[in-house]
């Protein structure tokens, strides 16, 4: 991770965390109709979307008799790589998942996709975001008799499908839709069906593409890069396609609304090979370093990112600057969680386990430190910490997005708000905190300037941009009901 944001320019976010100070994504889904090795190919394609949750991963298969559910703990390479796992999930349709690392219990009931045998017959669907209203339903759908397995949200869309009095399993499915707040993508499968669903406002990210004529559906088009698939397009905001082997048919149930997607995705939540919104994501991190270095120079020798994540902003604030971008910190990218002993001592040492500081291009240096965000802020105090260490004469610190001061309820797992360093401290109380020599952030309008508008429309804004500006665009009804808390996610247990 680039210092506190979770994901690493590679796209891979940590498999270690000292002090919770990392924002992490939900997760990542893929789904395939009609190809003999659908299996195979969705392993692939959770391979390339590992970024976007390490912590468990599931695939479900249907050979056109019966369904094949496979899940596990762990990551994708680690349980699906293997001929025999691919000979137990059969057949030329299947979907995936993968889910990012959090607190608290993990539990395979909870593991994605999840199955259930409907009156209409199977239906496995996965999930990527938050549904903002899921405790509310499934408080309803218990005391009208439902039996839930699990605490994932996802499992309330299982509900809803099965309660609809809907004729059709479509008309079920959108009925389902209708009932559910927040941001989701879906990718769902029926014994003759794959059909995927994007939220009205277009939060999280999904994909169109195919591979020798057999439709795909993925979180991101990293994942098709990697089978030789076609990327097609996006799937729009508000849109649901359901994908036959006679073609793919796009429904329209909710009004037209002006989409509004997620920020994070171009700013750290992507991989940056992969192009969302017709931008290339590793050019929209390049500009975003473009105006940081407009917005907030400094006098210095070197700019230096926090890898991974860090580098492309920094690379574009070296060309914007014209200082000398250099590789001041190197990163070990071998440090598993086994590795690490939970006792203090050893976690205090934690930077140094993932980071080693370049001491030849930075003793007597001036530098710049160019890092994607700062969430607590507790490991960007152990970098610049490691740095003057290294002998820096000087220590700048810049970053590519806005101060994040409001928590996320869409599918990205931040910290309550009161430990968010930029909710609870002014910029000269963060520069003193990190023990910087200066500290700048992005502007919000800069992000967009970024991504190729002029500024932020403060009356339609062109993105979800609530933790840097409070401005949340759905209901958030569970928070009514006991607060941000006893939200329902996906890995956690119930309260």
């Amino acid at each position: 991770m680039g210092g506190e944001a979770g994901a690493n320019a590679t796209g891979v976010q940590d498999d270690t965390d000292f002090d919770g100070d990392t924002l992490r994504e939900e997760c990542g889904v893929f789904g395939i109709l009609g190809h003999p090795d659908a299996a195979a190919l969705t392993a692939l394609g959770l391979h390339a979307l590992q970024h976007r949750g390490q912590e468990a991963a599931g695939i479900v298969s249907f050979d056109g008799v019966r369904f094949h559910s496979e899940r596990r703990m762990g990551l994708v390479g680690d349980h699906f790589s293997s001929p025999a796992m691919m000979q137990r999930l059969q057949g030329d349709s299947a979907v995936g998942h993968v889910r990012y690392a959090t607190f608290g219990d993990t539990v395979l009931r909870n593991v994605q996709p999840l199955f259930a045998d409907l009156a209409a017959g199977g239906f496995a669907v996965c999930h990527n975001g938050n549904l903002t209203n899921a405790l509310t339903l499934r408080e309803e759908l218990i005391r009208n008799g439902a039996i839930c397995q699990s605490t994932s949200d996802t499992e309330v869309i299982l509900h809803l499908v099965a309660q609809s009095r809907k004729p059709r399993f479509i008309e079920r499915f959108i009925d389902s839709l209708r009932a559910i707040e927040g941001a989701y993508s879906l990718v769902a499968m029926t014994n003759k069906k794959l059909i995927g669903a994007r939220d009205p406002l277009g939060i999280r990210p999904l994909v169109l593409g195919e591979l020798n004529g057999a439709p795909i559906l993925a979180s991101e088009t990293c994942a098709f890069d990697i089978i030789g698939a076609r990327f097609i397009r996006e799937i729009e905001n508000g849109e649901v396609v359901v994908i036959t082997k006679d073609g793919i048919e796009s429904l329209r149930p909710f009004p037209r609304m002006q989409a509004r997607p997620c920020i994070f995705e171009y700013i750290y939540f992507s991989r940056p090979d992969s192009v969302l919104g017709g931008r290339s994501v590793y050019k929209v991190r390049k500009s975003l370093g473009h105006e940081l270095a407009i917005e907030s120079m400094v006098d210095a020798d070197v700019v230096i990112p926090v890898p991974d994540s860090g580098v492309p902003a920094a690379l574009g604030f070296s060309e914007q600057s014209g200082i000398p971008f250099e590789l001041g910190i190197i990163r070990n990218h071998y440090v598993g969680r086994t590795f690490i002993e939970p006792t203090q001592q050893i976690r205090s040492l934690g930077v140094k386990l993932k980071h080693n500081a370049n001491r030849s291009v930075i003793e007597g240096k001036r530098i710049v430190l160019v890092d994607d965000s700062i969430v607590r802020g507790t490991t960007s105090v152990k970098i610049v910490q490691m740095m003057y260490e290294a002998g820096a004469r000087e220590v700048h610190m810049r970053v590519a997005s806005p101060p994040i001061k409001y928590p996320d309820f869409y599918g990205i797992d931040t910290p309550e708000q009161d430990a968010l360093l930029a909710a609870t401290h002014t910029l000269e109380e963060m520069r003193t905190f990190i023990g910087v020599d200066s500290l700048a952030f992005l502007s919000v309008d800069g992000i967009y300037r970024a991504l190729g508008e002029k500024g932020r429309d403060k009356h339609r804004p062109q993105f979800t941009d609530h933790c840097f500006t409070g401005d949340y665009p759905t209901p958030l009804t569970d928070l009514g009901i006991g607060g941000a808390a006893r939200q329902l996610s996906l890995l956690a247990e119930a309260s």
